[in-house]
């Protein structure tokens, strides 16, 4: 395993900048969220961790890629910022979520809850749901895994023609598996910075996924005609835990971070670290390090210790009243006792 560190004042020009209108805006931070932001630069932090790489199959190994620290963000003229008339993320599913009623309903819910929270202070709303068909999105079955995949750019297109005109982003998801052009096997997610628009798939956060009785394997030869798309009609959806709650809810808040201008983190053990399999995506936080907070909240403009604590009543709120499912979170705990830190943190 190879854990890769940064001197101090490395992070600490990520963090800050040398460009003096930079640094005068960090000052402007207050001393307790400065505190939050420089726990990092500690050698016994409490809050942030250095990136672990366990195989030259993770991410930072096999796609080599130049760090992007505050003041390349923030210089980069092609990055989306939300504005008064555009300040909205739309969800838009794509498929079925599992048998029609309050779970399922609830599960998308808990989804759009998250959001919000996660990029407090802007709206977020669902679409209507939408069938693969009306999509007329290109599918194949992967020769690999034998399951179903739809093709990432016909569902870019597709959502292109379907964004709101107030907009910020609009993301699809979907629980089948996606795959990004034909010489690779699988995407968890693509999004486009220059539309405001992104696609991700569930399908590999369900635990039984690679398993060779796996609900979602196709008999091996079979070849659907293309543009039949009865295939879908029962196809298998993962069943909705915890730990795919909290699976879907990283690679949302990961992707839509993409469309704010925010690159893969080589900093810190950070959400918006790159992933290229389910194990490494696993060891992802669910949280922004310090440059990648920075970064949003520049962006966003939301109070910090705001949203923490909307992060927080997300994870403590067990349900929906008048609804009879219970959102799953015990999978969040870890996540709640590092909200409650940096909450604390923050007094």
């Amino acid at each position: 395993m190879q854990v890769i560190t940064h001197p101090v004042e490395k992070l600490r020009a990520a963090l800050i900048s040398s460009r003096p209108d930079l640094v005068e805006g960090y000052k402007q931070y207050s001393k307790e969220e400065r505190r939050v932001f420089e726990d990092c630069l500690r050698k016994d932090s409490v809050l942030f961790q250095s990136i672990t790489i366990h195989s030259d199959s993770d991410w930072i190994s096999a796609h080599p890629e130049e760090s992007q620290d505050f003041q390349s963000f923030f210089s980069n003229p092609y990055r989306k910022t939300p504005s008064k008339g555009h300040n909205t993320i739309y969800i838009q599913t794509i498929g079925s979520f599992g048998e029609a009623g309050v779970h399922t309903d609830l599960y998308v819910e808990w989804l759009r809850q998250y959001c919000q929270a996660f990029y407090y202070g802007l709206l977020v709303k669902t679409l209507p749901p939408v069938t693969v068909q009306s999509t007329g999105c290109t599918f194949r079955v992967n020769s690999n895994t034998h399951n179903l995949q739809l093709y990432a750019g016909d569902l870019l297109n597709f959502l292109q023609k379907k964004k709101p005109r107030d907009a910020f982003c609009i993301v699809g998801i979907t629980m089948i598996d996606l795959y990004p052009k034909e010489s690779w096997n699988f995407v968890f997610g693509q999004a486009s910075l220059t539309e405001g628009m992104g696609v991700f798939s569930f399908a590999r956060y369900d635990d039984n996924f690679y398993n060779h009785n796996y609900a979602g394997r196709l008999r091996r030869g079979s070849k659907p005609k293309p543009g039949d798309y009865s295939v879908f009609s029962n196809y298998y959806i993962p069943p909705i835990t915890g730990t795919l709650l909290r699976r879907s809810c990283k690679v949302v808040s990961h992707e839509i971070g993409h469309i704010f201008g925010l690159k893969h983190c080589q900093w810190l053990s950070c959400v918006m670290q790159g992933s290229n399999h389910l194990e490494e995506s696993d060891r992802r936080p669910l949280t922004l390090c310090p440059v990648c907070l920075r970064k949003l909240q520049s962006s966003v403009g939301f109070s910090i210790p705001s949203r923490y604590k909307a992060l927080l009543q997300w994870v403590e709120d067990g349900g929906s009243a008048g609804k009879q499912a219970v959102k799953p979170t015990e999978a969040f705990q870890e996540y709640r006792q590092w909200l409650l830190k940096c909450l604390a943190m923050l007094e």
